[in-house]
């Protein structure tokens, strides 16, 4: 019986310490989380905000894109594309992948970051087609949000090269695993109106939203992994050079979009979770990985977005502490409502944007 046991404890610790696991961490020391303290303290401000459910038990509305002539869209896990303006969603057509960021164009389609597929751009029901699947030469692995300048560019992220979402289980998935890894192969890339692809900053961890400033002279760049946004200057003098403009955040920022009055909403897909103190540790975060998904960590359902200007002020913080909207991703106003979005949950949030605390001043 006792060599049983010996044998037994030798077989557990050869595997927690020698089984093959896909991450390879690397060493990161973060800053210590500022927590719900100061700009960031602890309120329920989303608390008002109704759920609004998709049919048929679909879950997953990632983002939003409002259409010149005020149409709202939505997607879910599964691809399926929804209205949304009207009292409840109305399902419009099966995409298929798995659409993340969306954005209206200049010319009056839908543009589509699908984690799948690449880059699409949608006309109407069965007129979808892929307008980026590759970035010099590569595969684009894994797009995740983007942005439409006046001019037809289209400025995307891809958030890794290493994972790819559709053979690791999913977005949710692939993003934990990224992150636990530290490994820095996300980058921005745009499409220029000549059908032009080229990456313009590259060397991040998870990279996730991306908005124009009002001007368009620069674009922000969440570093979900670093639980911090860039800012990536377009035009002048600073052209093509890149600075930290909000840093040590105290969650982990998901998609950007741009108000369209100087202002920006940042979406907290969670806070800082406890297990950022193995950060410096790759050995224990390989052998904890090791120990299944009911021990590695998840994000947090705790939903929390900002609005702010383009100094980096912060206008306003609503937090929802239920966690009910589960991992939120993206909020906007729109009109007199106000959207706040999902990656897992049932459905959205929304309220009337009058219900809003004020901005601060």
């Amino acid at each position: 019986m006792k060599k049983i046991l010996l044998g037994g404890v030798v077989l557990g610790l050869g595997y927690l310490l020698f089984w093959p696991v896909p991450v390879e961490p690397e060493v990161y020391e973060p800053l210590k989380a500022p927590g719900m303290t100061g700009e960031f303290e602890d309120n329920d401000a989303m608390a008002a905000l109704e759920l609004i459910k998709l049919p048929d038990g679909a879950i997953g509305p990632e983002d939003l894109a409002v259409m010149p002539d005020g149409t709202i869209y939505t997607t879910d896990l599964a691809g399926g594309l929804y209205r949304i303006d009207g009292a409840q969603p109305e399902k419009i057509e099966d995409l298929g992948g798995r659409p993340l960021g969306l954005k209206a164009g200049p010319d009056g389609a839908l543009y589509i970051a699908d984690s799948y597929r690449g880059i699409l751009r949608w006309t109407g029901p069965g007129q979808l087609e892929t307008l980026v699947s590759e970035v010099e030469g590569a595969p684009l692995v894994y797009a995740n949000q983007l942005d439409i300048a006046r001019d037809g560019t289209v400025y995307f992220s891809n958030s890794s090269d290493r994972f790819d979402p559709e053979t690791m289980g999913g977005t949710k998935p692939t993003s934990v695993l990224t992150i636990w890894e530290q490994s820095d192969t996300g980058y921005v890339a745009r499409r220029l109106p000549d059908g032009t692809v080229e990456k313009i900053a590259t060397g991040f961890v998870y990279t996730n939203g991306v908005a124009l400033s009002q001007e368009e002279d620069f674009l922000l760049i969440n570093e979900t992994g670093r639980a911090r946004v860039h800012r990536l200057w377009l035009t002048g003098d600073k052209a093509g050079e890149m600075e930290l403009f909000l840093g040590n955040l105290p969650g982990y920022p998901d998609n950007l979009e741009a108000q369209g009055d100087g202002t920006f909403w940042l979406a907290f897909a969670s806070p800082r979770v406890p297990a950022e103190v193995l950060m410096p540790y790759p050995f224990l975060r390989k052998v904890l990985w090791r120990l299944g998904p009911k021990v590695r960590p998840a994000p947090i359902h705790r939903g929390m977005v900002m609005q702010f200007d383009e100094n980096g002020n912060i206008l306003r913080d609503l937090q929802d502490p239920s966690g009910r909207l589960g991992v939120t991703t993206s909020a906007l106003i729109v009109g007199e409502d106000f959207y706040v979005m999902s990656l897992d949950g049932p459905g959205f949030g929304r309220g009337f944007a009058k219900d809003l605390p004020e901005v601060r001043r």
